[in-house]
């Protein structure tokens, strides 16, 4: 009988997500990198915060030029996190506690070290990569046999695979169609590698730049194509399993066959800004072409949630007409971007995001420490790839876990693991620890911990249960299910705003709030700087 932590499909509307950047989590070995037994070995503080899924950032073998996004061979675990062996005994584990497990997919391109590329590159007949005869703007010069140039798909080191170019061109005759020898033999690699690791019981894959594979794609039709063949296949070949896309549109993503997409710091017509609109405040990692925008969740109260809401409305009309489901993803946070903790903003203020991400109708994905108000530290020191410009180092979000001294009395696993050493760990005296909260009903990983089994326990926090958004500034008011509100503060001044049947509504999870009763009148609701309530308006 197939396991249910496998069969996620059907459970997505109510799961919640969990990144793990492997290198950094928990290291079982003491060699000072984070490895698949220490994530085994953490599985019973998963389950006791109520996490449904885990996803797990590249852990194939690699040169680790982007700290695993250039994979050298997709069919085996990088020696560093363990084995295959130790991959299917973490799936089996993680299957008895009721949770998911997932993996990071790099569909559009391998390492320059990987087999597929160096035949490619002694082979003029092999047509697995985009090369071309003579120098192009942004190919890379081939050191093989065959000469030529290769197309890169993010660092030099980085071949893009030949899924084929959805408009050709007589003059650039490296454009192949999408159905030549080359796309069609790296299709059918697609498929069996993730038949792979379904077969040692992985539940589905989050993609890595899913977007990017057909090339000069308007409107990514022939990309739109290619997922939902590989959709039909999954469907068929293994039902329940999962594909989430790392595209950051999910308007056009879901209906092109995912069953999700997050939205991200990019993607989409507007560069991801439906996100940043959230959460960025300029205190991490950043784009220099990003255009100055108000964070909604900054205590200077200048932003506004409207267009992240009006793209999730968009999204989800869209999804809504494929008549196939699927949802829309809202990390706190992830690999690439600033942690909700970062610069100005600290813990308690993030709590008011913790509290949106959570009873949004969206799937939550928790970037590993947001739950316990890990920051991105600034000043780390760049490592396998992760400085992407001057202002953008993407290191100070990816941070040894901070366990602390965990008691070894096997209520959340054995006690603490040895500390990763990927990168130096937050040198804050004061960072928090997951062992320094546990002790704390009124910390912020309680608070976490509280509202996923709020989530899982209220069907109208279901992705499916509808929302009316009320109000996206200071206070942002929605409710859920028609009866239940959430009123959110994340700016440093009181507010207040009439609300009906407040007052006598029942407190679900709140911080900072009081109602002040009305005859005749709506309920006046009061909320402090960085203020939150849920609140049950049937009572009952």
């Amino acid at each position: 009988m197939t396991s249910p932590a496998v069969d996620l499909a059907a459970r997505l509307g109510r799961t919640v997500l969990y990144q793990i950047y492997p290198q950094s989590f928990a290291d079982a070995d003491g060699d000072g990198i984070g490895d698949l037994a220490g994530i085994a070995g953490r599985l019973d503080y998963l389950a006791w915060l109520g996490v449904d899924a885990i996803w797990i950032s590249p852990c194939f073998v690699s040169p680790f030029a982007d700290a695993g996004y250039d994979v050298a061979d997709f069919f085996q675990i990088a020696p560093r996190y363990g084995t295959n062996d130790d991959l299917a005994r973490l799936t089996e584990e993680a299957g008895r506690r009721g949770i998911s497990v997932l993996l990071d997919l790099v569909a559009g391109h391998t390492s320059d070290q990987h087999p597929w590329f160096r035949a490619s590159a002694d082979d003029p007949d092999d047509h697995r990569f985009v090369w071309s005869d003579v120098p192009v703007d942004g190919f890379e010069p081939g050191l093989g046999a065959r000469g030529g140039y290769y197309l890169p798909n993010f660092f030099p080191v980085q071949p893009a695979l030949n899924y084929g170019y959805a408009r050709l061109d007589p003059a650039e005759p490296w454009r192949q169609p999408v159905d030549a020898a080359g796309p069609r033999a790296n299709r059918a690699a697609l498929r069996e590698i993730m038949a792979h690791w379904f077969d040692l019981g992985v539940a589905g894959f989050r993609v890595d730049m899913a977007s990017s594979l057909v090339k000069d794609d308007p409107g990514h039709v022939e990309t739109g194509k290619l997922w939902r063949e590989m959709r039909s296949w999954l469907d068929d070949a293994y039902p329940g399993r999962v594909l989430v896309s790392e595209w950051g549109n999910p308007r056009v993503s879901v209906p092109a066959g995912f069953h999700a997409d997050f939205f991200l710091q990019f993607g989409g017509d507007d560069n991801g800004l439906p996100m940043r609109s959230l959460w960025n405040n300029s205190a991490g990692t950043v784009n220099p072409a990003w255009a100055e925008v108000p964070a909604w969740a900054a205590s200077d109260a200048r932003g506004d949630a409207e267009t992240f809401a009006r793209a999730w409305r968009e999204a989800a009309e869209a999804i809504a007409t494929t008549g196939r489901g699927g949802v829309v993803g809202l990390p706190t946070s992830n690999h690439d971007f600033t942690r909700l903790v970062a610069g100005e903003r600290d813990a308690e203020q993030a709590r008011v995001g913790h509290v949106l991400t959570m009873t949004w109708p969206a799937m939550p994905s928790v970037y590993y420490g947001d739950e316990i108000g890990m920051r991105y530290v600034p000043g780390t020191p760049t490592l396998e790839g992760s400085r992407l410009s001057a202002t953008y180092d993407r290191s100070g979000s990816r941070t040894p876990m901070q366990w602390g001294d965990l008691p070894d009395d096997g209520t959340l696993g054995p006690g603490s693991p040895a500390t990763s050493t990927y990168l130096p760990q937050d040198p804050d005296p004061d960072r928090p620890t997951v062992a320094g909260q546990l002790g704390d009903e009124d910390s912020l990983l309680h608070l976490v911990r509280e509202l996923i089994a709020l989530r899982h326990g209220d069907h109208r926090l279901d992705v499916e249960s509808p929302v009316e958004v009320l109000a996206t500034a200071y206070p942002m008011v929605y409710l859920r299910g028609g009866t239940l509100a959430v009123v959110l503060n994340p700016g440093r001044a009181a507010v207040q705003l009439p609300l009906d049947g407040a007052a006598s509504a029942r407190e679900l999870v709140t911080r900072g709030y009081r109602a002040e009763p009305r005859a005749g009148w709506a309920d006046i609701v009061h909320l402090e700087g960085h203020g939150y309530a849920v609140l049950d308006l049937d009572g009952s």
